[in-house]
């Protein structure tokens, strides 16, 4: 009995030791992993967002062959490229006419034309476009839109008529047929084809970039260059 007495009093100390050091090595562990959590998270968000930047890209160059260049937390991930000039998002069809009178010595001379043209909207890819991508949002910056086409698709003459002594030279027609263009120009400019194309991209990005984070699309003006 005295035996058995004394060696479990034994025993205490010794188990009293080992459940010690379990928990100091339990209390090591945590400490070793909340260490290391910041690095852990970091590198697995930079991974999420490197991704990310990966998806922007591949729906950059669905929507207009552009390769923007894009940069994470402020650090390139992509440098740009430009295997097209330009991205069209808008082409309309606009018609237009003119009308000119000329009276000289009591003879009248006119000439009424009408014009269709296509015209098209879109954005200049020499200028520069990046995205910049970050864990509380994208930033997309682009050109403003630009009329980039003007097109003549047909030209009627709806009046040609000359004065007894006032004629209509060739000059007075060519004269005429140079102001439908700019009339389109005009039009195009009075009807906001190029607001309506800055729409139409941000409508084409919501459609094919899904992200947990906001899009922010920025128009800035064009570089200018001497």
């Amino acid at each position: 009995m005295l035996n058995s007495a004394t060696s479990g009093r034994a025993g205490w100390p010794v188990a009293l030791t080992l459940v010690a050091l379990i928990i100091a090595a339990v209390v090591v562990i945590i400490f070793l992993r909340l260490e290391s959590w910041p690095a852990r998270t970091l590198t697995q968000g930079t991974a999420d967002l490197e991704r990310l930047g990966r998806d922007l890209r591949s729906a950059f160059i669905k929507i207009g062959h552009l390769e923007p260049r894009i940069t994470i937390n402020n650090r390139t991930f992509a440098e740009q490229t430009t295997p097209a000039s330009e991205l069209i998002v808008l082409t309309r069809q606009l018609k237009v006419k003119r009308e000119f009178l000329h009276t000289w010595a009591g003879s009248s001379k006119r000439i009424k034309l009408s014009g269709t043209f296509t015209v098209k909207a879109g954005f200049d890819l020499r200028e520069d476009v990046a995205v910049d991508v970050r864990p509380e949002e994208i930033v997309v910056r682009v050109p403003h839109a630009q009329i980039l086409g003007i097109e003549q698709t047909r030209v009627d003459v709806l009046a040609l008529e000359n004065g007894l002594w006032n004629r209509i030279s060739s000059a007075d027609l060519q004269n005429e047929l140079a102001e439908l263009p700019q009339l389109a120009r005009r039009q195009a400019a009075e009807v906001d084809l190029t607001g309506e194309a800055e729409r139409e991209l941000q409508n084409q990005l919501s459609k094919r970039i899904h992200t947990g984070q906001p899009l922010r699309l920025i128009f800035a003006s064009a570089t200018k260059t001497d």
